[in-house]
């Protein structure tokens, strides 16, 4: 039995480790896209969700066949498709946008911030009491993220919209954050693969409406042609398969195995993975600003992780209480 346990807490590491590594892809995916196709960011997210939809209507389609499964309350769905809109269209959506005009390395790091997110908006909307070692971690994080951001400023001067770019990944990480809030509450109750599955259906949907009508009045046309077109359709199966559809089941495999507090603990190694490969890939510098940066914003994280083990574990336990 203990050996079992230890397996499954080694298999759950890996496939928690491998699949933050395989998520980190998307912002090198989305700035390769851009580089060599100079497409914008609707188009590619588009891209992206559409490709991705038939990986997630054949899970939905499968798992609505299982023999446990339960059908979902109309409040429920509400729950399910509100948060959708929110985690994958409106914060994938500043998340494309924003990476038109930052590095991969800054997104990424701005968007590490939406752990300390959660916990100001838990304290805020649940009244859940920040403790002094989460004050702590608030910091680390934000002083991470100023030191990083100064740093990188030095180097990106010619850029105009460096600053949109940053507040709209910073949109991105507040939105995410209240995704998160909400999906804490739900998950339990409908089951994470479920949640997941109809939430990406339901954000599918809106980008898809937001890039017709835009389309339409543009007068553009719908299906993206011309030079190009064939290595931005690759582009888009690499972000729905690689980036998107691949790491959000390997995740929630893991956090099933590990725990969602010891997943997310291991998923810190995201901004390291796409600063490395942002370096190697798309040729960006690696200065000490961002060294030093990154380590204070993962330590707060991590301590941020650690201080919210108990929360965890009594909503864990109330939520199989409620079962």
């Amino acid at each position: 039995m203990l050996d079992f346990m230890k397996k499954t807490v080694l298999q759950g590491f890996l496939i928690s480790f491998t699949g933050a590594i395989i998520f980190s892809t998307k912002a090198i995916l989305v700035k390769l896209a851009f580089r060599d196709t100079h497409t914008d960011g609707l188009t590619l997210l588009m891209l992206r969700m559409l490709l991705a939809l038939p990986f997630y209507l054949l899970i939905a389609l499968w798992s609505g066949r299982k023999s446990g499964n339960v059908r979902m309350r109309p409040r429920q769905w509400v729950w399910v498709v509100a948060l959708g809109l929110l985690g994958y269209y409106l914060s994938s959506f500043f998340d494309f946008i924003g990476l038109q005009y930052i590095s991969a390395g800054l997104e990424r790091l701005i968007l590490f911030l939406y752990p300390s997110f959660s916990v100001l908006i838990n304290s805020v909307f649940f009244r859940q009491k920040i403790s002094r070692a989460q004050f702590g971690a608030l910091a680390l994080t934000y002083t991470g993220i100023g030191i990083a951001y100064f740093g990188e400023l030095k180097i990106d001067t010619g850029n105009p919209n460096f600053y949109w770019g940053s507040f709209l990944i910073f949109l991105c990480a507040i939105s995410y954050a209240f995704y998160l809030s909400g999906t804490g509450k739900v998950v339990p109750i409908v089951g994470a693969a479920k949640f997941t599955t109809y939430s990406m259906i339901s954000a599918t949907t809106a980008v898809l409406m937001h890039y017709i009508i835009r389309q339409a009045v543009t007068g553009s046309s719908l299906a993206p042609v011309g030079p190009g077109s064939g290595t931005l359709w690759g582009y888009g199966f690499l972000l729905a398969t690689v980036a998107t559809v691949i790491p959000s089941y390997m995740l929630s495999a893991g956090m099933k195995r590990i725990g969602a507090n010891n997943a997310a603990i291991v998923t810190s190694v995201g901004p390291v993975s796409t600063i490395l490969q942002a370096h190697f890939f798309l040729g960006d510098k690696i200065f000490i600003e961002q060294v030093i940066g990154t380590v204070l914003v993962i330590a707060g994280v991590l301590l941020i992780g650690w201080k919210g083990r108990n929360t965890e574990a009594a909503a864990e336990a109330e939520a199989e209480a409620a079962h």
